[in-house]
Formats: C-alpha cells, sequence, structure tokens
C-alpha cells in the first residue's frame, strides 16, 4: 500500500476540527414549520486524509439524536467523498462533493429517503461554509419542480 500525501482538499477539512456547539432550525417535513435543536459535536482526524465528525443534540419531542459524518477527498476522482449516519435512520448517506473556487463552500451531493414516501428516494444537497472561526451547514432537497429548498441551517460555534 502506498502512501498518499494530503492535498490542499485534506487540509481543507481539518479547519473543521475541533469542539463545536450548535443549535439547529429543521423543518421535519415541506411546509412545516421550523423546530430547533440544540446539541454539540466534535470532530477529529483520522490521519491526514479524513476527518470524523460525531455529534448528539435534543429533539423537539424530548429525546437525543445522535450521528457520525465521515468526510475524505479522493484525488483520483477530484471529488470530496463521505458518508453520514444518525440514530433515528436506518438509510446511510453516502455523499460526494467539491469545494467552490474561493475554498470556503463546500457542496456534497447525496439521495436518501423521500419526505412525502420513505418507499421512494430523493437528491439532497449538504452545504458546509467556514466563514474565519464559524462554520455553518445547510441541507437541501430537490423538490420535484427541480429546485432545492432549504430545510435546515445549522450554524456552528466553537465552544
Amino acid at each position: 500500500m502506498s502512501h498518499i500525501e494530503p492535498h490542499e482538499e485534506h487540509r481543507w477539512l481539518h479547519k473543521l476540527l475541533g469542539d463545536w456547539s450548535f443549535t439547529s432550525k429543521c423543518a421535519i417535513e415541506p411546509g412545516a414549520d421550523p423546530v430547533g435543536m440544540h446539541g454539540r459535536e466534535t470532530v477529529r482526524a483520522l490521519g491526514d486524509l479524513w476527518i470524523i465528525a460525531e455529534g448528539a443534540g435534543d429533539t423537539p419531542d424530548g429525546g437525543t439524536m445522535s450521528y457520525v459524518m465521515i468526510l475524505g477527498y479522493d484525488p483520483q476522482r477530484k471529488r470530496f467523498v463521505g458518508s453520514w449516519v444518525g440514530s433515528p435512520m436506518s438509510q446511510m448517506f453516502v455523499y460526494e462533493g467539491v469545494l467552490d473556487d474561493a475554498g470556503e463552500i463546500l457542496t456534497l451531493e447525496t439521495t436518501g429517503p423521500d419526505f412525502s414516501d420513505p418507499m421512494k428516494t430523493a437528491r439532497y444537497r449538504d452545504v458546509i461554509e467556514i466563514r474565519g472561526d464559524d462554520r455553518a451547514l445547510r441541507s437541501l432537497l430537490l423538490d420535484g419542480d427541480g429546485n432545492w429548498q432549504e430545510f435546515m441551517h445549522v450554524p456552528y460555534r466553537r465552544a
């Protein structure tokens, strides 16, 4: 097995390292009023090529939700790659995405269960923005008219 030297994209991911707190706003279903969730996330490196984000937060029904996101960069495909799993879901979201030219916005695309019919799949887009010491995640769903609709916004602050 050959050693892969980190690329600039791997170093970009390392900007996410550390402990974070967040308050999200999420519409549980299209057209619903957004509900809030508070939580914490720790992002650690797995060597020089991968990051692992582990987080947990309270849910509107008084429970808790936990999740794990893994992200890296595949220099052969010239794409960011990764996955996301959460405790309330049986599906794994598999990511592929690109960084914008300014080096501030990572757009990850995936498919997952459709909000209106879990037997169908839908296209999703998670957008990670880094601005100074802060970051944000926006989750969007491709609707039936071909428009991206934001259903979740999560601003993060260093804890």
